[in-house]
């Protein structure tokens, strides 16, 4: 019986193709086959580097079906690199069935690192890299993605969120609603040529994104870890929650809890602050 192949799980470019190692050049020349999140998308980067390598759709829809014929494939001594649209696979991308189930079938699985937008975000972000917890997409239902920021409130590493430019102004309207304001930074376009840092409190994040038309490309919001501190919030803090907290359909007397309780203050005053603002 021969040895088994390798899958090879290869990051490549978020957007500048410059941004690709020679190992992965070389390693994507060299396998009999490449599994791709979206062959359409892959064949200019494929084409950029001269690639002929065969190349099949791996994708959400169907991995489990794929992985089948993967471990099957692999096992008779096929070498697979499995990439995905941009980055790193696996990081908030398809192939953890496949990586599971070569690994479990004691098949060599080999990492080959590059690109990965949370990394490459939180190392210019300019808030505190020495921990950090990657959240990626958070539950897209109001309920579940509150409970999950209520579960990530105290944690004190700086939080990493995923999310697409059509939900990222909601996403924000709610982490200020359930943690207050704090120091964030927006990552977006992330080494394309519109590349944008925005660094900046919560609340003036939210500002900024409201008064844009739309906001375009991919997004990466890093949001500092709870420090500990609580201090009475300033108007235009509170201000800026309370409407966070409206915008996300949060009901009066929800809020005014929420926020009486986060800041310490007393319910009626934050609820006689709410109707004022609604008013």
């Amino acid at each position: 019986m021969s040895d088994p192949g390798t899958l090879f799980i290869l990051a490549t470019p978020m957007g500048n193709l410059e941004d690709m190692t020679f190992r992965a050049v070389r390693l994507l020349k060299e396998a009999d086959l490449i599994a791709a999140e979206d062959t359409r998308h892959s064949a200019r980067l494929l084409s950029h580097y001269n690639i002929a390598t065969p190349m099949t759709a791996c994708h959400d829809h169907n991995e489990e079906k794929r992985t089948i014929d993967f471990i099957d494939q692999l096992l008779s001594g096929t070498t697979i690199a499995l990439i995905s649209d941009a980055g790193t696979p696996l990081i908030s991308d398809p192939g953890f069935k496949l990586v599971r189930a070569a690994a479990t079938a004691n098949i060599p699985v080999v990492p080959v690192p590059g690109c990965n937008a949370a990394i490459a975000a939180l190392s210019a972000s300019g808030l505190p890299t020495d921990q950090f917890l990657f959240c990626g997409f958070l539950p897209k239902k109001q309920g579940q993605q509150i409970k999950a920021l209520e579960g990530l409130k105290p944690r004190t590493a700086t939080l990493v969120f995923y999310e697409s430019p059509k939900r990222i102004l909601t996403l924000v309207q709610r982490i200020l609603m359930v943690f207050g304001d704090r120091d964030a930074c927006l990552a977006r376009e992330i080494t394309k040529r519109h590349e944008e840092f925005i660094r900046t409190p919560l609340s003036k994040l939210l500002t900024d994104l409201s008064n844009r038309d739309r906001v375009r490309g991919e997004c990466v919001l890093m949001v500092q870890g709870h420090t500990g501190k609580s201090s009475a919030p300033s108007h235009d803090t509170l201000k800026a929650e309370i409407q966070a907290g409206l915008d996300a359909g949060i009901k009066t007397n929800c809020l005014a809890a929420d926020l009486a309780r986060q800041f310490n203050l007393p319910k009626r005053q934050v609820y006689e602050t709410i109707l004022r603002i609604k008013d």
